[in-house]
């Protein structure tokens, strides 16, 4: 089949690299794509955001299937314009992209759905806000109602700094701090059927030891050796069946990708947050696991025909992904930086690690620094030990003047896991 990707980040490039070694695919497209994407797939200019032009430009190449990645053009109904077309696509509606669009309708289909979340206030003004945080106390922890890319999350001790977050967001949901580890769970649903992948974590704050402020993700692991082996299964019972046949009893059915962030907290899972698409840079490593074909897999989502599929094939190995960021990230970032070693890393580490691009262009023949996340190394190992040692080596060879990495990734859960009989 003909498949279009719409993007450009680490996680297309991911969903790339797998589509690219599906023997189904015929041709690969991506649009608007990056300077990585572009060695496993042909690129279009688009604007991601317009539905029409999306549509029009799967029309053209004839595409069979459509994978939307980011939020941002879910939430802006671009899946909705395609399905139109006549076009099969994964990703859910406009409107069951509010699931991740606005933490506030998530909360309420939480509730609806009887899932276990964290207890919350919705404000829209600052007294509101100031009574909430009160009631809950600290480490207090403000959402921006709305999309942020990863970095409308404030969990701060310091009371003021979480005032000031709240006055800062239109509307936000206020909620009580969860303890214990974090879990992404990815489910793919056609909006009945609900397929969970394999467990992942991910690392969210910017510096070594989770210090610094949140970012996007600096880092994921996969699979989770300190996790209860009956987690996903729980997680499928109690959280995303529960949520997928509630979105479609309020007539918004969900497909696409249902995303789970969880906390294992003292008192059982909660779910901390729901995003609409897979996650970055869970992905990079989910997928990195994944051995059935991914496109089948996609098309049965987006066709209704999850419950036909064969279940899915893993590998036993692990897998890491270490993000390198810009100089400045997650503030404003520098961009424009020359990017070498990539050819070192191909030659040298392939193919038990390779480079997934997040944010590149091409600047004449050279790859540079296009946005805050600029690469993801991902390495499979027979353990999260030899995963790590091969991703940063791999990491060791990039050079991207100011550059930053954590090289703490996965480190506890493999000096853990080493321990254990």
């Amino acid at each position: 089949m003909k498949v279009l990707v719409i993007g450009s980040g680490a996680r297309e490039h991911a969903l790339c690299r797998s589509l690219s070694l599906d023997p189904d695919v015929t041709a690969l497209h991506c649009a608007p794509g990056n300077a990585g994407i572009a060695e496993v797939a042909e690129l279009h200019q688009v604007d991601a955001l317009d539905g029409t032009a999306v549509a029009a430009l799967a029309t053209e190449l004839g595409a069979e299937l459509v994978v939307v990645g980011p939020e941002a053009p879910l939430v802006a109904g671009v899946a909705d314009a395609v399905r139109e077309a006549g076009i099969p696509v994964f990703g859910p509606s406009e409107e069951a992209a509010q699931l991740e669009g606005s933490k506030a309708f998530a909360k309420d289909v939480m509730a609806g759905a009887g899932v276990p979340t964290a207890r919350s206030y919705v404000c829209t003004t600052p007294e509101e806000a100031a009574e909430a945080l009160d009631a809950f106390g600290a480490p207090y922890v403000v959402k921006d109602d709305g999309l942020a890319a990863g970095k409308g999350v404030v969990v701060t001790g310091d009371l003021e700094a979480a005032k000031e977050h709240a006055a800062a967001c239109e509307r936000v949901v206020i909620e009580e701090f969860l303890d214990g580890p974090e879990v992404s769970l990815f489910a793919i649903t056609d909006g009945v059927t609900v397929l969970p992948l394999q467990p992942a974590q991910d690392f969210k704050r910017a510096l070594d030891g989770d210090e610094g402020p949140n970012t996007g993700g600096m880092g994921a692991y996969s699979p989770l050796p300190w996790a209860e082996p009956k987690l996903v299964e729980e997680v499928l019972e109690s959280v995303l069946q529960p949520t997928v046949d509630e979105m479609r009893r309020r007539g918004t059915p969900f497909s696409g990708l249902l995303y789970a962030g969880l906390a294992i907290t003292s008192r059982g899972v909660r779910v901390i947050e729901f995003n609409a698409r897979f996650g970055d840079p869970e992905t990079q490593v989910v997928l990195a696991r994944l051995k059935t074909p991914l496109a089948g897999i996609l098309l049965a989502a987006a066709t209704g025909t999850l419950a036909h599929l064969e279940p899915l094939r893993w590998s036993d190995e692990a897998a890491v992904t270490v993000v390198i960021a810009s100089h400045n990230y997650p503030d404003t970032p520098r961009t424009g930086d020359t990017v070498t070693g990539l050819d070192e890393v191909a030659a040298q580490d392939a193919p038990h690690a390779y480079v997934l691009h997040a944010g590149t262009r091409f600047d004449g023949d050279a790859v540079v620094s296009a946005g805050g996340r600029v690469l993801s190394v991902t390495a499979s190992g027979e353990d999260l030990t030899e995963a790590r040692e091969r991703a940063y080596r791999a990491v060791s060879r990039i050079r991207l003047d100011g550059s930053q990495h954590r090289t703490d990734i996965a480190a506890k859960a493999a000096a853990d896991a080493s321990r254990r009989p």
